[in-house]
């Protein structure tokens, strides 16, 4: 008998226990940036279904987060992450930001533009949008909704139908904008946008002439297909092969995911069709892949492939360290906050900034060179 009291006492402990953890773990996704402000949460019958807990636990987890006003609900609607603080809370000037993600490229990006609302005594509010252009607008409507003074933005420009009507229409937003890492590509003076961004064109220029300088007369570009950098990498490599008078035309684009569908092996078939010497290949990834994919051909980085990749974020972990284009990512987010605190100071007085940053080179062993020093 004592035995049959005892079960439903542990049963309910248990019940508690795990909804307490699915709690936490849901605290700890919105902390970590999985989802962030303003953003609809999976609704309680997908989370019962993925975590194979009860409706009734499910629910008292998202009870407990919006007890702590981390979570709202909205009638009709489901559940939302909220707002760090409400409106009444705020004493400083708040600068929403729009991010792609927060993975790899945009971090640093991230820490320089917190790292300057800091020091000026600002915060930031952060939305992602998954590289899911149909839910910008919903994004930039909970960060308006948390009353930000300005807004940081990196939307999607490439690929859309009117990116110059998008633009004005983000101009158009009822607080000052600044684009980060995005410009308007071939408009020249009807960009009005006020941006600051990596100078792509110039990256690929100097890798290009980097390359030439070696001894290299034959120089391929591969790139993935589909990406916002990919234009800018490609004016700049085809500049330089105008420029420095080099074999023109080796150029060979794909998407990210046939890139790994055959491990770079078709990268590589091209590269040899070609007869390059050396190639700057878009981005470290695909030229790691690439790395592998000449090896088990038989060719040797350096010594029969010279590579550079385009955005160091792993590329001196490759195989053979990889000699790369480095955008200046932290100083973008820096100068960009710098640039909205400046126009949130001087209002209509202050003038219009549109910034290119140039990458740099960073030299290590894929071009025969060796990791001696940095070429700016």
């Amino acid at each position: 008998m004592a035995g049959k009291r005892g079960a439903p006492v542990r049963d309910a402990e248990s019940r508690g226990l795990k909804f307490e953890i699915l709690a936490d773990q849901l605290r700890r996704g919105i902390l970590a940036g999985t989802w962030t402000a303003g953003q609809k949460l999976p609704t309680e019958q997908e989370l019962a279904k993925e975590s194979g807990l009860s409706l009734t636990t499910v629910r008292r987890a998202f009870d407990e987060l919006v007890a702590e006003r981390i979570v709202v609900r909205r009638q009709g609607a489901g559940s939302f992450v909220a707002h760090a603080r409400p409106r009444e809370e705020r004493a400083r000037r708040r600068i929403g930001v729009l991010l792609p993600d927060t993975q790899l490229y945009y971090p640093r990006v991230l820490q320089g533009i917190d790292e300057s609302l800091s020091a000026a005594g600002a915060s930031l509010q952060l939305a992602t949008y998954r590289y899911q252009p149909e839910r910008e607008d919903e994004s930039i409507a909970s960060l308006l909704d948390a009353d930000v003074d300005g807004l940081l933005l990196a939307p999607t420009l490439t690929g859309i139908e009117d990116p110059l009507a998008r633009s004005r229409e983000l101009m158009a937003l009822p607080v000052p904008v600044v684009l980060v890492e995005r410009s308007l590509h071939g408009i020249g003076p009807a960009d009005t946008t006020e941006h600051v961004c990596s100078d792509h064109a110039g990256g690929a220029y100097d890798a290009v002439a980097h390359l030439a300088r070696l001894g290299h007369t034959r120089i391929a570009l591969l790139t993935r297909s589909r990406t916002v950098t990919e234009f800018g990498v490609v004016q700049g490599y085809r500049s330089a092969i105008a420029d420095l008078g080099l074999t023109p035309e080796l150029e060979f684009s794909q998407a990210k995911t046939d890139w790994e569908a055959d491990s770079a092996e078709t990268a590589f078939r091209a590269l040899r069709a070609f007869e390059a010497t050396a190639a700057l290949v878009f981005g470290d990834r695909e030229a790691a892949m690439l790395e592998g994919a000449a090896r088990r051909g038989g060719v040797r980085v350096p010594d029969g492939l010279a590579l550079v990749s385009y955005d160091d974020e792993f590329a001196d972990l490759a195989e053979v360290p990889l000699t790369a284009v480095a955008p200046p990512k932290y100083r973008i987010g820096r100068m960009a906050a710098d640039v909205m605190l400046r126009r949130l100071v001087e209002g209509d007085e202050c003038p219009l900034h549109q910034i290119r940053l140039r990458p740099r080179i960073v030299i290590r062993r894929s071009c025969g060179t060796g990791d001696r020093h940095d070429e700016h």
